[in-house]
């Protein structure tokens, strides 16, 4: 990997590494005491204001039940915590930033990410972040703390990746979000563009996501029943073929990083224009110059992965309903969709 791409691409993080989940086994011999004084002594660094709010969004159980923040832990209970990941150390700038919002109330805030905008600010982006933008954009606001140095982020997609986040605006929202992703209880689907022809229309990829022995910023698939990686499921239905390359529609049953690149790369279907997994290249197709040119200029229209996150689904923190969104396919991918329509029309004339 080339000394740029280093400098100018965040590092990737897992889902579940915005959330921190705790499990304890109470000794038979501890004596009655409320749970958020037993657990702001087990946990660095938690506040009992946050461990609070975690109780308080049902996030935390004891023996498998939620539980308030003044319940007596008893000998032998069984302890469950998930609470929102911890602030960053670094000071964050505010920037205005345009954001495409799609809702926002007290609670939350769904947001439309442009493709190249960056979840966090870190080595070769400390500025022009989301996390930027959102400071800025909740200065002022009443249910923001400004304290939180992470505002509001429970799970994130890659720079690159276009498409739906929900964000939360108050510390009970944060853990309450935090809870959902943790027991992959929220609805998320992907479009994705893809080299080749998947055999079947619908299909399920299984296999281990981990780290790259060689590359940092590159995942790898591993088999299922190794010791390597993170167990990984995406099923997929194909929404339209286009020759060379395939529309499909993704839903994460797991959410590890660079999750659908990898597993696609895996089955033989890079995503179209993926540098990091080696769709960037010309992978299907004809030997001829005017198909050469045209796929190259599909590159420049959409200098990126394709593949946009479409839908998302939460239960909401405040109201408990079922808050379900979609968004429209950015410009650049749907430019491109287009060209391949018209291209597939043409060869059949």
């Amino acid at each position: 990997m080339s000394e740029e791409n280093l400098n100018n691409t965040e590092e990737p993080l897992e889902d579940n590494e915005l959330y921190e989940h705790y499990r304890f086994n109470v000794d038979p011999g501890q004596t009655l005491l409320r749970i958020d004084k037993y657990l702001v002594n087990r946990i660095q660094n938690a506040s009992r204001n946050k461990i609070q709010a975690a109780a308080a969004a049902g996030s935390i159980l004891v023996n498998g039940k939620p539980v308030k923040s003044n319940y007596k832990v008893k000998p032998n209970d069984d302890i469950s915590i998930v609470m929102s990941y911890p602030p960053a150390d670094n000071e964050i700038i505010p920037e205005d930033i345009p954001l495409n919002i799609v809702y926002e109330d007290d609670s939350v805030l769904v947001i439309n990410k442009e493709q190249e905008m960056v979840i966090h600010p870190g080595y070769g982006n400390k500025t022009g972040t989301l996390v930027n933008a959102l400071v800025y954009h909740f200065k002022g606001d009443p249910y923001f703390n400004p304290e939180n140095e992470r505002p509001g982020i429970v799970h994130r997609i890659d720079k690159g990746t276009s498409g739906l986040l929900v964000i939360a605006k108050t510390e009970i929202a944060r853990n309450h979000l935090a809870r959902q992703f943790f027991e992959k209880t929220t609805e998320r689907t992907y479009w994705a563009l893809v080299w080749g022809q998947p055999k079947d229309d619908e299909g399920t990829i299984i296999g281990n996501i981990g780290r790259h022995p060689n590359d940092r910023m590159q995942m790898l698939v591993f088999p299922e029943d190794s010791d390597k990686g993170k167990h990984a499921v995406t099923h997929y239905r194909v929404l339209e073929r286009l020759g060379y390359v395939t529309l499909v529609e993704c839903r994460l049953e797991t959410g590890r990083t660079h999750q659908i690149r990898a597993h696609f790369k895996h089955i033989g279907h890079p995503l179209f224009n993926d540098e990091r997994y080696g769709g960037d290249k010309i992978l299907k197709g004809t030997t001829f110059t005017k198909y050469k040119q045209f796929v190259q200029n599909c590159f420049k229209i959409m200098p990126r992965q394709a593949l946009h996150a479409k839908t998302l689904g939460f239960i909401h923190p405040e109201t408990g309903k079922k808050m379900t969104f979609d968004s429209e396919l950015p410009e650049d991918m749907a430019t491109v969709l287009d060209k391949w329509r018209n291209y597939i029309a043409g060869r059949k004339e």
